[in-house]
């Protein structure tokens, strides 16, 4: 069971359920990954720019690792949502949320 409080939440890919969390190593390989040289900055990024397919699946399997699924970055990009790019925008919206809170998590969102 997912402990929101810990940053985690489930997703269903592929018809399986996950744990998905943006533990802090799982933050500093989005830091590496985006470039960001801190939180605030990758933060920003999130808030500011427009998420292409690329940077949701590098949030999504820092999400995956993050939650204790070692899956390489191939498997990840094979994986399907319900409800398609709109499905994977929801995750990373929802992984955001319990990650940095409600107020970034949407503003990222909406730029998607």
């Amino acid at each position: 069971m997912v402990n929101r409080h810990r940053g985690e939440i489930s997703a269903v890919l592929d018809g399986r359920e996950w744990t998905l969390c943006l533990t802090l190593g799982a933050l500093a390989e989005l830091e590496d990954a985006f470039g960001a040289q801190d939180l605030a900055v990758l933060l920003k990024r999130f808030s500011t720019s427009a998420l292409s397919a690329t940077d949701i699946l590098k949030i999504i399997g820092a999400g995956l690792r993050g939650g204790g699924n070692e899956l390489a970055p191939e498997a990840i990009a094979q994986m399907r949502a319900d409800g398609g790019i709109t499905g994977f925008a929801r995750i990373v919206g929802e992984l955001l949320s319990a990650t940095f809170g409600e107020s970034n998590s949407e503003q990222a969102g909406s730029r998607l």
